[in-house]
């Protein structure tokens, strides 16, 4: 899965991923979009290499794309904006990084720390950059919808379905609300608008500020995961050895790491679940969505796998960590056979039985 953060001018955004993936923050000025891959923490993972003690063991992962960050004060500012933003229709989920720190050296955009206001004025573009997106894909489909071509029934369908979009932006309305089938949301998925994608809100907060929730009702809908990081904290923390880290975070009473709550959060947006695999002496996490079923889970593995699918051998991670075996959960029943409509279940051991 593809993440880009988003975000105003000194928001934190590279020292956010910087704290949570390891990679250097860029130099100041840097106007490249970065890319960096974040592990996803799963403790069951931890459990099982223990256990099975595999050769290797695979942990998901986020390929995160960092934006450098955006301007909207001036024309020459929104252009270079507009270009960045542009660059990510083709990303699964947007987290939008707003900043809720004071520090003098760090100047903060339009002199204000106003995270809801950044916020609004981010939503607020994402979604000016659809309308533009609209009326240039409405501008070429009035060209060709009167030419007698293979495409034309689509074109003519597909153009009235843009001027419903352009009509919803213009009245404020989010892009979803002109939507009406799923045959629709099909005919502009290629165009990868923004405001149709899964988003979660990352709230950069200074050290006192690392208990405060923040309430965005009226700027974003109630399930958009928010959750707070302190970049600088964690950045620091980031950079020490195991045993002192440990003991600062004991100190500053921190119960979860930045990159354990920023994965949650993306998971949350996109609706995200694992389950798990043991196969070659490789113990494995496969993110998926909820929902998916066996028949689906296996093409994730392979498409060899879900063509010849025969059965689903299951079990729960929760259930081996509690009775401690294998053999132990054949004796309790708790192993079974799910045919290819099962819908798979977070933290499922599974052993795909197929013949190809």
């Amino acid at each position: 899965m593809r993440a880009a953060l988003v975000g105003l001018l000194q928001s934190g955004k590279s020292t956010i991923l910087s704290a949570i993936s390891g990679k250097a923050i860029p130099p100041p000025g840097s106007i490249a979009i970065e890319e960096a891959i974040v592990p996803v923490p799963d403790e069951r993972l931890d459990w099982l290499t223990e256990y099975y003690k595999p050769k290797k063991t695979t942990y998901a992962t986020i390929d995160c794309l960092d934006l450098p960050g955006l301007n909207f004060t001036d024309e020459h500012g929104r252009a270079a904006a507009r270009r960045l933003i542009n660059q990510i229709r083709t990303v699964d989920l947007l987290v939008l990084v707003v900043r809720a720190f004071e520090n003098p050296a760090v100047p903060p955009y339009r002199n204000t720390v106003n995270p809801a206001g950044d916020l609004t004025e981010l939503k607020t573009e994402l979604l000016l950059a659809d309308l533009e997106l609209v009326a240039t894909r409405i501008e070429k489909l009035e060209k060709q919808v009167h030419k007698p071509t293979k495409t034309q029934v689509h074109d003519k369908a597909e153009l009235a379905l843009q001027k419903k979009l352009q009509d919803a932006i213009e009245s404020e309305q989010p892009i979803s609300s002109a939507i009406e089938t799923d045959a629709e949301r099909e005919m502009i998925k290629s165009l990868g608008f923004l405001t149709l994608k899964p988003m979660s809100v990352a709230v950069n907060i200074g050290e006192n500020r690392l208990d405060e929730k923040f309430d965005f009702s009226g700027v974003i809908d109630s399930s958009v995961p928010v959750i707070t990081i302190c970049a600088k904290l964690e950045h620091e923390l980031s950079q020490l050895d195991t045993e002192s880290r440990a003991e600062f975070i004991a100190d500053l009473g921190i119960t979860e790491s930045a990159a354990s709550k920023f994965v949650k959060s993306c998971y949350s947006a996109l609706g995200l679940i694992s389950f798990l695999t043991v196969v070659s002496d490789e113990l494995r996490a496969w993110p998926i969505k909820q929902g998916t079923a066996a028949l689906d889970a296996a093409g994730k593995v392979h498409t060899d796998i879900k063509r010849g699918f025969i059965r689903a051998e299951t079990f729960a991670f929760d259930d081996l960590k509690a009775i401690g075996s294998e053999k132990a959960l054949k004796a309790a029943g708790k192993i079974r056979l799910e045919g290819k409509d099962y819908v798979v279940r977070d933290g499922d051991i599974i052993n795909f039985r197929f013949n190809v």
